[in-house]
Formats: C-alpha cells, sequence, structure tokens
C-alpha cells in the first residue's frame, strides 16, 4: 500500500502565498511522476503542475509564472509554491503519484486533498 499526505493548505489573501507539501509512504520502489490537481466547486478536477522523475515540469497556463513544483526524490516529497495568489486559485488541491512499488507494477496513488482559499 502506498499513503499520500499533503499539507500546507489554508486561507490567504490575494497576492499573498502558500506551500503545499506532499509526502508519498510505503511500498515505494520508484516514483515516476507527481502532480497537483484541484477541484473548485462545480468544476472539474484540472491538472494544475507535474514533474517527472527526470525533473521536466509542466503546468496550467492559469499558473505559469505564479506556481512552481519541485520535488525531494530522497523524501518522496512534491511541493507546491503558490505565489501571487488569485481568488480563482481558491480549490481543493490533490496530489497524486505513478507510484512503482515492489510488486514492479505501477499504479497512480491521490491524497486526501487540502483546502486553498484566497480572500480578494
Amino acid at each position: 500500500q502506498v499513503q499520500l499526505v499533503e499539507s500546507g493548505g489554508g486561507l490567504v489573501q490575494a497576492g499573498g502565498s502558500l506551500r503545499l507539501s506532499c509526502a508519498a509512504s510505503g511500498s515505494i520502489f520508484s516514483i515516476n511522476a507527481m502532480g497537483w490537481y484541484r477541484q473548485a466547486p462545480g468544476e472539474q478536477r484540472e491538472l494544475v503542475a507535474n514533474i517527472i522523475s527526470g525533473s521536466s515540469t509542466n503546468y496550467a497556463d492559469s499558473v505559469k509564472g505564479r506556481f512552481t513544483i519541485s520535488r525531494d526524490n530522497a523524501k518522496n516529497t512534491v511541493y507546491l509554491q503558490m505565489n501571487s495568489l488569485k481568488p480563482e486559485d481558491t480549490a481543493v488541491y490533490y496530489c497524486n503519484a505513478e507510484v512503482r512499488t515492489y510488486s514492479r507494477s505501477y499504479s497512480l496513488y491521490w491524497g486526501q486533498g487540502t483546502q486553498v482559499t484566497v480572500s480578494s
């Protein structure tokens, strides 16, 4: 089993910053990609950013230049630094990880989500 635990969400004023963390633990042989998604009320879950094992990154157009994704492979942890936050960034943020377990199979795991609220 693999668990992803997120932290760092909260309430912040527009223009402020937050840093999200997501730590993976359990039967992990290796992790390929890790990423952050978000879901606002009444909306579909959307990709915010992801990072591949070789440090290649992808960002949604709406967050480019404001958010930065990074990972610490030794800690199986992914981070999302969010700057210049806007009210439209308000959502539940979920991390995911494409994990290769010791059985050598790949599976996608999700965290439980952390609320980010940006006030105007």
